[in-house]
């Protein structure tokens, strides 16, 4: 039974947090692209990022920083322009934009955390961001989180934010977060670009593990269209002003916090894969009876991200052989003569054996949103789930059109 509670206010829901979103001219549409999310204090940080040996360099600058101390003050996330394969320029202006919010702040440019996303290619335009920074810090909110997450969506149709609070002895504990991410997204970390914050107490390396489990269970779970981009990245802060004790070690609190930081991000992941590019509807795919839960997360992942079997749910088509398909070339071992696989409570197959069922309303129920398929591999203890959406000619049409 949990104890959490939804709340309001994303990444500023937190204690000690401030955010800003801004226009200030890098999207074509003039839509808010600039996005500052602040802790009032040191805060506790760290990150999972990209696995592309073709990374952006606000990755490497994020990543380097991160290696060499555990706190930092503040996320800077530009949209519209990627910084993405610009070579020294590109690692220049990361530098330059860490020092401008640095100045601005009154805080080293080591607490700075520089995110990017947009088109491949295109070297940030500095002035721009030098220009906007004095209004960006200027409009720094604890109620700033909306404007923060609409200045970091690119071709998102819909927001992304999660909050949930908890007691923790006599005091209320808060995880928060903001994601953007509708295409590119594929599993090797982070798929898109997310920051959490959170105002308890955690030692650095148990913060690590925390956010490492909680992203496999995750952002690492979620496929749009098999692509991962070159500047993906999960940044998670916690600053300890709860109040709460310092959490230091494993036991009861510590895995109360990471079980709310891990439904915070999967709430987030499934918004992703719900707005997926002219996706209509989302897909989860629930896998048990594997040997262990890494191998069933592999196992709903390849379902998940197998292009026929979301074409077949954007088709309305129960085509079952599909699935099994997908389970089967996911690279682990089970036994095909124990497989069984459901379509919401449709049984299709038994123990590897075809059943008689009703393909129309099969066929009906594919067009609800979500979509569940459970795919049962034997009987052991592990399970998996991973979230993706159906393929419709919508998102051919988005991503040919994407820079023309």
């Amino acid at each position: 039974m949990t104890n959490w509670r939804e709340v309001l206010g994303g990444v500023t829901a937190p204690q000690g947090y401030r955010a800003a979103g801004v226009a200030a001219g890098l999207k074509p549409s003039h839509l808010p692209d600039l996005a500052l999310i602040v802790s009032d204090v040191d805060a506790i940080a760290t990150g999972v990022f990209t696995t592309s040996q073709v990374r952006a360099a606000c990755v490497d600058f994020c990543r380097d920083n991160l290696s060499n101390q555990d706190t930092v003050r503040a996320i800077l996330c530009n949209a519209g322009q990627a910084n993405a394969a610009t070579g020294a320029a590109g690692a220049a202006a990361v530098v330059q934009k860490a020092q401008w919010v640095a100045q601005a702040l009154n805080i080293s440019p080591e607490s700075v955390l520089i995110s990017s996303t947009g088109v491949i290619g295109k070297l940030i335009a500095l002035e721009k961001v030098e220009a906007a920074l004095p209004q960006l810090v200027a409009e720094l909110s604890e109620t700033g989180s909306e404007a923060a997450n609409q200045a970091i969506m690119t071709t998102d149709l819909v927001e992304k934010s999660v909050a949930l609070e908890m007691d923790m002895g006599d005091r209320v504990v808060r995880v928060g977060g903001i994601a953007k991410g509708s295409g590119m997204i594929h599993p090797d970390m982070a798929t898109m670009l997310a920051f959490v914050t959170c105002d308890a107490a955690v030692s650095p390396t148990l913060w690590q593990q925390m956010v490492r489990r909680a992203a496999d269970r995750s952002f690492n779970q979620v496929t749009v269209d098999g692509d991962t981009s070159t500047n993906d990245m999960l940044l998670a802060l916690a600053n300890g002003q709860s109040r709460t004790p310092a959490i230091t070690e494993a036991g009861p609190e510590a895995r109360q916090l990471e079980a709310m930081l891990t439904e915070v991000c999967q709430r987030l992941a499934q918004k992703m894969a719900r707005d997926g590019e002219g996706a209509t509807c989302l897909i989860e795919v629930q896998v048990s009876g594997a040997a262990d839960d890494p191998g069933a997360r592999q196992i709903a992942r390849t379902i998940a991200g197998s292009m026929l079997v979301k074409s077949a749910v954007f088709g309305r088509d129960p085509n079952w052989g599909r699935i099994a398909m997908a389970a089967g070339r996911a690279g682990v071992r089970f036994d095909a003569d124990r497989l069984d696989i459901r379509l919401g409570d449709f049984v299709l197959l038994q123990q590897g054996t075809p059943q008689d069922f009703d393909a129309a309303a099969a066929s009906d129920y594919l067009k609800q949103d979500p979509v569940i398929i459970a795919v049962q591999v034997g009987d052991g203890e592990g399970s998996g789930t991973a979230w993706g959406c159906d393929l419709s000619y919508d998102y051919v049409k988005i991503n040919a059109e994407y820079t023309t």
